[in-house]
């Protein structure tokens, strides 16, 4: 981990194709944090957009031919309507390129959706409970996610809304 290399300052939106590429391309380099490929075919909306919120840059000392990534917040939108969270290691040949979220209201409401939506692991146990009842983040789910500052970082470069 590189806590001194700035994290890239943007929130990458991304469409359904792009999320399933980015999640076998981590899967093929042997990445620590991504989703079963088949899982996020079987239950991502095709048609919505999904998040990207950086989190921290990512090295594998003991896997030179891997390079440097960023492990990114990812903000899924499933097809029951659901969103969930997770993480996706994603390397910079990869992330850069992709579409930037220009509006800092998108940005802020991104921001927002990350902190109140359930990982995918609490959402899997709540869809097998068939309980139904409104998830509820715990403490250490706050705790995980970004503060103030983090979405000022991020969010600082974006235009000011109309």
């Amino acid at each position: 981990m590189d806590v001194e290399r700035p994290l890239p300052r943007e929130v990458k939106a991304i469409d359904s194709a792009s999320l399933f590429r980015l999640e076998e391309r981590a899967g093929d380099l042997g990445l620590s944090q991504r989703l079963d490929p088949a899982w996020v075919r079987t239950n991502v909306a095709p048609g919505s957009t999904h998040y990207l919120w950086p989190a921290l840059w990512h090295t594998l000392s003991h896997r030179p031919n891997v390079p440097d990534h960023v492990r990114w917040e990812l903000l899924i939108t499933l097809r029951t309507g659901d969103r969930v969270v997770s993480w996706l290691d994603v390397i910079p040949d990869d992330f850069t390129p992709l579409p930037k979220v220009t509006s800092r209201e998108e940005g802020m409401q991104v921001r927002r959706l990350l902190v109140h939506a359930p990982s995918v692991r609490e959402w899997l146990l709540r869809e097998s409970e068939g309980s139904g009842r409104p998830w509820q983040a715990s403490p250490a789910d706050e705790c995980a996610s970004h503060g103030e500052e983090g979405i000022v970082d991020v969010v600082a470069d974006l235009p000011a809304d109309p």
